[in-house]
């Protein structure tokens, strides 16, 4: 899909999709707000929108590039699919000059393919460039730390759990490891405590649940797993410094 075809589409309200976006931008200047972070768009930059972020596209009128818009599942090669799996891609990125022929000439060649006559259509072949595209754009993790078996075992039984059990204790029992060790290993990974890394984690939803799905504060308390809205407001002042009313308005559409 190119920007032209988007700015058709957006109306300029919030979104949120089950399957990842990865735009490259040709052109132009613009912004994309990412979970509540704003990342400029420009000429040979990328973005990354995972499954479940909530997103807005901001000033791109004269934004020029492509969309590419597939499921978690779609990548094909091992390293493909651990990166799309990463629990801490960056949102956006610069291109440097030396890969931008090599991601441009990967990219239209997934675009042509992916418009082949029926006749001609692998449905293999579009997942194996859009492979190749993922690897030639290099996305950079959000940071620079070794990522241990056991944080990527805790973060996707956080995932899993964390609308129903808000006790780091809860993952460690079902890891199989003591608290200390599983915190150690997320402090590594993240630079948090496993305390802290899933008290963030059930922030995030409940800011993407009052600002996209615009929920009031006793919906977002049983829709996380609280026993009540006023357990959850306290719950959600202590983390971010405001109550989820007081914050859902100050985000406004966001």
């Amino acid at each position: 899909m190119t920007f032209g075809r988007l700015r058709e589409l957006n109306d300029g309200d919030t979104q949120r999709a089950d399957f990842h976006v990865l735009a490259v931008v040709d052109g132009g200047r613009g912004a994309v707000t990412v979970d509540f972070h704003r990342h400029p768009l420009e000429g040979r930059s990328a973005v990354w929108i995972p499954p479940g972020a909530v997103h807005r596209w901001d000033d791109i009128a004269g934004v020029a590039g492509h969309l590419v818009l597939f499921v978690p599942t779609a990548p094909v090669t091992s390293a493909t699919r651990e990166l799309v799996a990463s629990p801490d891609l960056a949102a956006h990125w610069r291109i440097p000059d030396g890969d931008w022929p090599f991601i441009d000439m990967a990219r239209h060649h997934l675009l042509a393919e992916a418009s082949a006559p029926p006749e001609a259509f692998s449905a293999e072949l579009p997942r194996l460039l859009l492979s190749a595209l993922i690897t030639r754009l290099r996305p950079p993790p959000c940071a620079a730390r070794p990522v241990h078996p056991l944080f990527r075992s805790f973060h996707a039984r956080v995932e899993a759990d964390f609308r129903e059990h808000h006790d780091a204790g809860h993952y460690a029992r079902a890891l199989g490891y003591a608290p200390r060790t599983l915190s150690r290993a997320v402090q590594r990974a993240t630079g948090r405590t496993a305390k802290a890394y899933l008290t963030d984690r059930i922030v995030l939803e409940a800011k993407r649940l009052l600002a996209h799905d615009r929920l009031p504060a006793a919906r977002c308390a049983a829709a996380l797993g609280f026993p009540d809205a006023s357990n959850f407001s306290v719950f959600f002042q202590k983390a971010v410094g405001m109550r989820p009313g007081a914050w859902q308005e100050a985000a406004g559409s966001l």
